[in-house]
């Protein structure tokens, strides 16, 4: 017994010693306070968004969606989820066989679902699809400010404007002045339910000249829906069911689609409903007003009052900032090291509201559609790994777990080209239809993100569990990659194309083959997954270890790394393909060196790209990826530099955003680049002896905590 009651005492002492220094090693909260948005002054720029991963709520100055025409070409106000979807009826029958475009390829014939021009009734199909299913703005709530004359308050009408996120609380407060009477507004986000609750406090309220406005937009079918169409009624519905004790339900129906906002509220309102899908809410004798409302595919109770989803909110933020890596640029002499520690603080945030729901998310999150709405799963690796890097892999893996409801359709897109195992589309809905895309069809560098990704996941308790979950997925991928590779007879080599365009977009599919990245990932990724097999005590496949040993080598000319081997002179004076991606250099920079990388070869390579580059013509993902270069090739300045180099799409907004240009003015690939190129600078890699090998002693200090190592 007494040894026992030691053993005790001792244990819960260690524990206690551990968690000390846990605790004293980074003041969490303070960090995180030191990157809390404020807001002075109206910014079309500076939208907030809040949300639980899959579900988004973008918000202005009023902390609601007041001014969405303002903010109509800024980061625009939007309500998105993962399940809000729509089509517009097939009234012609389209079939999606109308896109298909066989070209030849390694002498066969391959279908490829591409934009065809001509003739008229194929294209119409094209665009029919590629508009369609599009992702949904699902409503628009915000104020409704009346001034003494009766007209309604402008944005410019507002003074004396303050708005604080509180990070580590997930809590928005928004003040402001109308005409002499302060307006608060508290906002907040559910972190159970795709929703938004949110208190006002003010005395118009009571004067009848503050009142909320929930109005239900139309698709636009446009490249980018910003949920601001409110014109065309005629193929749309709502109305408003209530129930009783101040809780009810408003019904949208565009065509087929139907859902619900499930909604309570703390006081008496009137509700007008004279305009079609707009109500206004008028709140009865208070100078206060509670209000949730949660967005579903189903009508039901809102159970819970403000104050409940309230709290559940603090503490599921609560628990995100202490469970996750943590990071601390304090007492550094570069004068950079407040600005990148408050990029990565708030892509924490951005990424987490809006990249880690339970399908892959769009290029603009869940703010606004960009490519009608679309998942394009070659940037899941850079919205998501990070999770995993970051200490929060069951985010990663709610996404990762949307590939089993698509592998069916996966494995028909492979088995309809003639391959093997399932080939993961590049530009799809949520179902897994492909979009036709003259690029995205030929793009193959999605394929091994697959594969990463349910590593990352073992390596983090490398639980056998985790191996059975995914291995069917994991080896049926190897599997396309493997039948992808083509035999050539000339050099006894495996090649990759012709036939593709690699993850530097600016090439011919028909011309193209053996790009440097693309040949260094393929390698990597099925190593993995013979190693996959391994662990599960199964014999090695004999087919992949084929490719493996004689899969084509990186290209190469006057000791530089090629982008492909099919553009010898691509570094030439007068080349035309030193823009878009510099991919050359992910052959080393998301893993280590594989198919025989020369990292002597590489270094040139790398100071050769910094040279000659049209780095105004690059993506905001392209800076982490140098980085990430950079820091195996033990170039922690040149690493550092480039997550600052000085163009327009390394841009971050006051709100965190990686800006791109009026088209894209929210990127989050680039948000996620930069967290997994700080894992790699902090936590390092696989065979790395450096501390902090992204970071140069001398003028950083770094402290880091509950990052992993890149493989």
């Amino acid at each position: 017994m007494l040894k026992t009651t030691l053993f005790s005492f001792l244990f819960l002492t260690i524990c206690g010693v551990l968690l000390a220094q846990r605790k004293s090693s980074i003041d969490r909260q303070e960090v995180i306070a030191r990157h809390d948005i404020t807001i002075h002054k109206a910014d079309t720029l500076s939208s907030i968004t809040m949300g639980n991963g899959g579900f988004a709520f973008t918000v202005d100055i009023t902390g609601l969606q007041t001014f969405y025409k303002d903010y109509e070409n800024g980061v625009p106000l939007g309500t998105e989820s993962d399940w809000g979807w729509h089509s517009f009826p097939n009234i012609h029958h389209y079939k999606r066989s109308q896109s298909y475009k066989y070209i030849t390829q390694n002498g066969r014939q391959v279908a490829y679902s591409v934009q065809i021009k001509s003739p008229a009734e194929d294209k119409a199909a094209v665009d029919y699809f590629r508009i369609n299913p599009h992702r949904l703005q699902l409503g628009n709530i915000g104020l409704v400010m009346l001034k003494k004359n009766g007209q309604r308050a402008k944005l410019n009408d507002l003074k004396n404007i303050h708005q604080h996120l509180n990070l580590w609380k997930g809590e928005l407060v928004s003040k402001f002045i109308l005409e002499g009477e302060p307006v608060i507004v508290y906002t907040y986000a559910n972190q159970q339910k795709d929703g938004i609750s949110f208190k006002i406090q003010s005395k118009l309220l009571r004067e009848g000249r503050l009142f909320i406005r929930i109005a239900f937009p139309y698709p636009t079918g446009a490249f980018a829906d910003k949920g601001t169409y409110f014109k065309d009624t005629s193929a749309q519905k709502s109305y408003f069911n209530y129930i009783a004790n101040k809780k009810g339900y408003f019904v949208h129906q565009l065509d087929t689609t139907i859902y619900y906002l499930n909604t309570n509220w703390n006081s008496d309102v009137s509700i007008d409903s004279s305009r079609a899908n707009f109500f206004l809410l008028k709140p009865k004798n208070t100078d206060q007003f509670e209000f949730n409302g949660i967005f579903a595919q189903k009508k039901n109770l809102v159970k819970k009052n403000l104050e409940q989803i309230k709290n559940d909110n603090f503490l599921s933020w609560e628990k995100f900032w202490k469970e996750g890596g943590a990071i601390d640029f304090a007492g550094s002499k570069d004068k950079r090291a407040f600005e990148l520690e408050r990029r990565i603080i708030l892509s924490e945030y951005l990424t987490r509201v809006q990249c880690a729901g339970n399908a892959p998310p769009q290029e603009t999150g869940l703010t606004y559609n960009s490519w009608y709405g679309k998942e394009h799963l070659e940037m899941f690796w850079w919205h998501a790994a990070h999770f995993a890097l970051w200490g929060h892999p069951e985010l990663l893996e709610k996404g990762l777990n949307w590939y089993f409801t698509i592998e069916n359709k996966a494995k028909a897109l492979a088995e309809r080209q003639g391959y093997k195992g399932v080939r993961w589309p590049k530009m799809v809905d949520n179902s897994g239809n492909e979009s036709p895309s003259s690029v995205g069809a030929f793009l193959i560098w999605e394929q091994p993100h697959l594969i990463y990704l349910a590593e990352l996941l073992y390596r983090d308790k490398k639980q056998k569990s985790i191996l059975e979950k995914y291995k069917r997925l994991v080896f049926e991928t190897a599997d396309f990659m493997a039948s992808f590779a083509t035999y050539d007879s000339l050099t006894g080599k495996y090649n990759l194309g012709k036939g593709i365009i690699p993850a530097q977009e600016c090439f011919n599919a028909v011309e193209t083959y053996n790009p440097t990245y693309e040949l260094s990932y393929w390698y990597w990724a099925l190593n993995v997954a013979q190693e996959w097999r391994t662990r599960l005590g199964m014999q090695k496949d004999q087919k992949w270890a084929h490719i493996l040993k004689n899969l084509a080598p990186l290209p190469q000319k006057d000791g530089l790394y090629l982008a492909t081997q099919s553009t010898p002179d691509c570094y030439a004076p007068d080349s035309k393909v030193t823009v878009d991606h510099p991919a050359v250099l992910a052959a080393l920079a998301s893993f280590g060196p594989s198919d025989g990388l020369d990292t002597a070869v590489m270094k040139r390579t790398f100071f050769k790209v910094k040279k000659v580059w049209h780095w105004e013509h690059t993506w905001g993902w392209d800076f982490p990826l140098v980085a990430m270069n950079a820091t195996r090739l033990h170039l922690p300045d040149e690493a550092v530099d480039a997550l600052f180099k000085k163009v327009t799409t390394n841009t971050y907004l006051p709100d965190g955003n990686n800006y791109q240009d009026s088209r894209l003015t929210i990127y989050l690939p680039g948000n996620g680049g930069l967290l997994s190129a700080i894992a790699l600078m902090c936590a390092g890699f696989d065979g790395n002896t450096t501390p902090t090998p992204g970071f140069n002693k001398k003028d950083w200090k770094v402290k880091w905590e509950g990052l992993s190592p890149l493989p």
